[in-house]
């Protein structure tokens, strides 16, 4: 009986090992890009901690149907009369870059969030400034939480403050020049209902923009 009761054990093990493995089949995730808007050669772009031009998006795993959770959600903001634009802009899943198609927020540091409806485990986050023009924009930081006032249980998945100016705490992360290609972020499943991004300017102008914001997740 002994005997028997241990082949049991072991069969169902397997059993649960299979299935979790076909549960957590990975892939690629491959971004839809819009057109590029510019061409040749970035005009000298000056400033600290930028990361080599060319530098490639990193290859993010992620388990078979994940989809981008944002698109069409609500978005907020610290400005709540962006100059040029609309919030809702920022999910309507149009990438391209062009007048009609992006936000302008005011100067200084501002930040927008993206509510996904319900908790959810983040696996990237893609994410379109203004790509019209090569820029590089300043003290980007991504925070996942589930806290809509981003108080507690805050994750940082991204920083690129060097030197603490937006007052979040320094970042490790390179700054990067604009391009069609967006910023493509490994969230590591993070998980959250609220995904805020911070932005302080660009090496352009004082004021920030978004054209589109994808959260990646199952």
């Amino acid at each position: 009986m002994k005997n028997q009761l241990k082949f049991i054990s072991a069969a169902a093990l397997a059993a649960l090992f299979v299935g979790s493995a076909v549960a957590e089949e990975m892939e690629k995730l491959e971004l839809e890009l819009p057109k590029p808007l510019f061409a040749g050669t970035p005009k000298q772009i000056r400033t600290k901690n930028l990361e080599k031009p060319g530098t490639p998006a990193p290859e993010i795993m992620v388990p078979k149907g994940t989809a981008n959770l944002a698109e069409g959600k609500e978005v907020t903001g610290s400005d709540d009369f962006p100059v040029i634009g609309e919030l809702e802009y920022i999910t309507d899943g149009d990438k391209d870059g062009a007048d009609g198609s992006y936000v302008e927020l005011g100067p200084g540091v501002q930040w927008i969030q993206v509510d996904l409806g319900e908790s959810k485990s983040i696996y990237a986050v893609a994410l379109w400034h203004y790509h019209a023009q090569a820029r590089a924009y300043r003290d980007i930081i991504i925070q996942v939480s589930d806290d809509a006032e981003f108080v507690e249980g805050v994750t940082t998945i991204f920083n690129n403050d060097h030197d603490n100016s937006a007052g979040l705490g320094a970042g490790k992360d390179k700054e990067y020049i604009e391009t069609n290609k967006g910023k493509l972020v490994d969230a590591k499943a993070a998980k959250g209902q609220y995904v805020r991004l911070y932005s302080n300017g660009s090496t352009g102008s004082d004021m920030n923009h978004y054209i589109e914001v994808e959260v990646f997740g199952k």
